[in-house]
């Protein structure tokens, strides 16, 4: 039976222990419901009881369709007790981030401008998931326009702080043991990050490989999976993957219908990014702890003085989070400048100040070369796949940090959800990356990342679970 498993403070009152902390999962209970000792519906039941209890803090959702989802849910009950699921998250209730749009709930993207928007159809994802059962609970909260301005969600461990960048709902959703998984997306740092703050595990696959239906718009953007365990990260993503594909021209997920197993590493590299210096003592502590338990399990771990070829690509990475900024800022700037032109009381200065101008600034030529600069990294980075199975890093530069708000007479602040230094790499790359909840510092979550060359996903999910495995988790 699906149980909610929290440290003995729970979500959003106290000291966050990773040890302690198992969030909701999903693939445990499906036995349970073959077996007829618990029902898709009773498990859904128990979510909507746990989101009435702490929605009012956490604030992760726009919009609860409990309704509709009791109606899924009681679908699924039936599949199952007829021994006919459609897929192995047949009955799962998910999150859906509101940016994706969805037949029957308003895709409003976190922005005033989009105030009642209600399209009536389904992202490709969206569809993927409805075709395997899962029970779509409602739509998570987003920044405006999946960008820097925030949101009302809080960090469910801690409510004065930030539950990180555009995922925040649905990461906030899963760490409060809401749902046991959610639909994130990522331009920047927008999936890694939160997953680092709210304690998810957390999968950025490589680019285009689920298929973004509508939003196509970004080179950078992906869909991707936040989870309170690898098991149903790995399968809500390639249930989607099989559905539905890749974006056009590039192919789907690859990998097992089944969570790849757990898979030791040789050697790993550590990417420190200008993001190095800006972690403070505790978090670097806490991460080469991890690092020493990894070597003291006689995997080698490199850094950059020990190979010439991690040394260049922390070169090519310099400036890397301004990089992928720009690119991302122009990609949207069509959209975005008709938005603004149509509702320019409804978007926040933020926005336009770090869309609609920088894109305006970089113009087409720097965009062009923009994109040069992203092939040297890529090719500095694709030369270390011979040397070194995975790339690890932190995932963000510590635990969430507190948001206190703008300073009157300023300029908007640029990263009020966190740093993304470390997060922009997988973005601009095009590479997969996962989250692993391995360390908390000042009683919060702080992410472990491995991040690999394009189309690895299943390998980096693999070493990802061995790392959750061999590797006893950290308190700084």
């Amino acid at each position: 039976m699906g149980v909610f498993v929290t440290s003995s403070a729970g979500a959003t009152v106290g000291t966050y222990d990773p040890v302690a902390f198992g969030g909701l999962r999903f693939h445990t209970a499906v036995e349970q419901f073959r077996g007829g000792a618990d029902t898709p519906r009773d498990y859904l039941e128990r979510c909507l009881s746990r989101i009435a209890e702490l929605e009012p803090t956490v604030r992760a959702w726009v919009v609860l369709e409990a309704s509709g989802a009791r109606e899924q849910a009681d679908a699924s009950t039936r599949r199952y007790r007829r021994g006919e699921p459609l897929s192995p998250i047949d009955g799962m209730p998910i999150g859906i981030k509101d940016v994706l749009e969805t037949k029957d709930m308003p895709t409003e993207y976190g922005c005033a401008a989009y105030a009642g928007n209600f399209p009536k159809r389904d992202n490709a994802a969206v569809w993927a998931l409805r075709q395997a059962g899962a029970v779509l609970v409602g739509k998570t909260v987003t920044t405006e326009l999946a960008g820097p301005e925030p949101g009302p969600t809080t960090n469910p461990f801690n409510p004065e702080h930030t539950p990180g960048g555009s995922s925040s709902g649905s990461s906030a959703a899963v760490g409060a043991s809401m749902v046991p998984a959610a639909i994130s997306t990522q331009s920047g740092g927008s999936l890694m990050r939160p997953a680092s703050f709210c304690g998810n595990w957390g999968l950025k696959p490589s680019r285009g490989a689920i298929n973004r239906g509508e939003r196509q718009t970004a080179s950078t953007t992906a869909h991707g999976v936040v989870a309170a365990c690898p098991e149903d990260m790995w399968q809500v993503a390639i249930e989607i993957a099989r559905r539905v594909g890749g974006d056009p021209g590039w192919p789907a997920l690859r990998g097992p219908s089944t969570p790849p197993p757990a898979r030791k590493p040789l050697t790993l590299a550590v990417m420190e990014t200008e993001g190095w210096d800006r972690l403070d003592e505790r978090s670097r502590e806490a991460f080469d702890r991890v690092i020493r338990q990894i070597e003291a399990c006689g995997v080698t771990v490199l850094r950059r003085g020990d190979e010439p070829l991690i040394e260049r690509f922390e070169r090519a990475l310099v400036g890397a989070t301004e990089l992928t900024s720009l690119i991302l800022a122009r990609e949207h700037l069509w959209a975005f400048r008709d938005l603004v032109e149509a509702h320019p009381d409804r978007i926040s200065a933020r926005s336009k100040r770090f869309f609609i101008e920088a894109a305006e600034r970089l113009g087409a030529v720097g965009y062009e070369r923009a994109l040069q600069d992203r092939e040297v990294v890529q090719a500095a980075f694709a030369r270390l796949g011979s040397v070194v199975d995975a790339v690890v890093a932190p995932t963000s530069t510590g635990s969430a940090p507190k948001w206190l708000g703008d300073v009157a007479g300023e300029p908007p602040a640029r990263w009020p959800t966190g740093d993304p230094v470390f997060n922009t790499p997988s973005s601009l790359l095009g590479t997969p990356a996962v989250n692993i909840p391995l360390m908390a510092v000042g009683g919060l979550p702080f992410g472990f990342q491995v991040m690999g060359q394009p189309g690895t996903d299943a390998r980096m999910v693999a070493i990802a679970r061995w790392l959750g495995e061999a590797i006893a988790p950290v308190m700084a």
